[in-house]
């Protein structure tokens, strides 16, 4: 009887813990929804880029991504941002997914315009940039180099001169 009340008070110690850790991890990972204002930009090309992903100005987050979709009139990705409401975004601004690095993840950075006006609740950013396709231009950069033992460069489709 002893030994089932000491396993009973460890297991319920291991429980604690664990939503402790549950609780840190999910407080610190900026995840939960911001009580911020919801726009909207369509975008050609979102490869990597993720609901939760950051929206940042400057290098400093200020918001996230949270739905993605195709609009079906024109097939762009339409991407919604939730976006800080104590910044101010004017309603000329652009946006274009980049990434951290050669290795790391898609975000959304946002450069500021002129306009005296800001975007509101619901408006959208009309300047836009998707993302490099990477490995695309890797491979027209390998295949668009000199070819053959002497250096020549690769033919350009024209004929040669005679």
């Amino acid at each position: 009887m002893q030994s089932n009340l000491v396993e009973t008070l460890i297991g319920a110690i291991v429980v604690v813990i664990a939503g402790v850790f549950l609780f840190y991890g999910y407080s610190s990972s900026g995840m939960r929804s911001t009580a911020g204002y919801h726009v909207k930009a369509e975008f050609d090309r979102v490869d990597g880029l993720a609901n939760g992903s950051d929206v940042r100005l400057s290098g400093i987050k200020i918001g996230t991504v949270v739905g993605q979709k195709i609009d079906p009139s024109n097939y762009q990705a339409v991407v919604m941002l939730s976006l800080a409401p104590d910044v101010k975004i004017p309603d000329d601004s652009s946006a274009k997914i980049t990434s951290e690095g050669l290795l790391g993840s898609n975000y959304i950075s946002v450069t500021p315009g002129g306009s005296p006006d800001y975007l509101k609740d619901g408006s959208e950013i009309q300047f836009t940039q998707g993302s490099v396709d990477l490995m695309g231009l890797i491979s027209q950069a390998i295949f668009s180099t000199t070819g053959g033992k002497d250096g020549d460069k690769k033919s350009s489709g024209a004929a040669p001169a005679k």
